[in-house]
């Protein structure tokens, strides 16, 4: 069902390619592609929840962070292969607007979640005497709250602006989901106040964790130079390297949604698209599996168990 202002009640997803050679492989690929991501992030869920001994902030908030990429791929991946075997990929007006919503929610609360995260290891690594109360179950819950508080107000704020624009005529949207810039140039009326809604919220929504994980890590840094032994050094950095890898991922949306679509275009914001919903969340369990030796030890025992039962 459309909105009042609006006689499109459904939109037509272009997809990647139009290239009928492609249109197959392509399909497997992403699907294969999905698949490892629900097993990786749904088996590090697991693990966190089976071993007691991963029952400690940093493992709650990298808990968290596997189910939103686990939601958040889920969101946009399943109706992204429809692309590739049909000739139409049809998704109605309200489905386009929900997806548009849920991607919006978990993208900020994942940006959030981060900075929560590098402020675990800053208190982990600079102030160790007092991380135990600092991060204690309370604040972790507060935090957290604060996390997807602030997804649901980037949700509204971003998909709000969208349903109050007007769509008559075109319905094919460059791109293989309902995001926000793809949508506003289908619009029939002007979208300078919706595109300055959108760079505001970006700002903050990216622009604030960015600038907070850098701070923290700055301390850390400073932290960790101040350390006399080797040993020490490398097992501060060693702690921080798995999230500092992931850190440096979220950047591609901030350059999506903070460059104009002339210096931009949506064919080539597709290609960092693809790389942040589909590839990063793909990545992040196999970072923080293979770089982690708390991971790898509960795999092992966990394995161990499943054998002897």
């Amino acid at each position: 069902m459309a909105t009042k202002n609006s006689s499109v009640t459904e939109f037509i997803l272009a997809g990647l390619t139009d290239q009928p050679g492609l249109q197959i492989p392509l399909f497997f690929l992403f699907l294969c592609f999905y698949v490892i991501t629900v097993v990786g992030n749904l088996g590090l869920i697991t693990l966190i929840g089976l071993n007691s001994h991963l029952h400690t902030p940093m493992y709650f908030f990298l808990f968290n962070l596997s189910l939103i990429d686990f939601c958040y791929s889920t969101t946009i991946t399943p109706k992204m292969p429809m692309s590739f075997v049909s000739k139409k990929n049809i998704i109605l007006h309200t489905g386009c607007m929900t997806q548009l919503f849920f991607f919006c929610f978990f993208v900020v609360s994942e940006c959030f979640i981060l900075s929560a995260m590098a402020y675990d290891r800053y208190v982990a690594i600079c102030k160790p005497l007092v991380y135990t109360v600092t991060m204690s179950p309370q604040v972790c819950f507060l935090l957290l709250l604060g996390v997807y508080v602030m997804g649901f107000l980037g949700a509204v704020a971003h998909t709000g602006s969208i349903m109050s624009l007007t769509f008559f005529t075109h319905n094919l949207v460059s791109h293989f989901m309902c995001d926000v810039l793809p949508l506003l140039v289908l619009s029939c009326n002007s979208t300078h106040v919706n595109e300055l809604v959108v760079f505001i919220v970006v700002a903050i929504d990216i622009g604030m964790p960015i600038v907070t994980i850098f701070i923290f890590y700055a301390l850390i840094l400073s932290s960790i130079l101040h350390i006399s032994s080797t040993e020490g050094r490398s097992k501060a950095f060693r702690t921080c390297s798995s999230h500092i890898i992931v850190v440096s991922f979220f950047g591609s949306g901030a350059f999506v949604y903070l460059k104009p679509p002339s210096i931009l275009p949506l064919d080539k914001g597709k290609v960092f698209s693809l790389f942040y919903t589909i590839v990063v969340p793909l990545l992040k369990p196999l970072i923080y599996s293979l770089r982690n030796k708390d991971v790898k030890v509960a795999l092992r025992k966990t394995l161990r168990r499943k054998t002897y039962s």
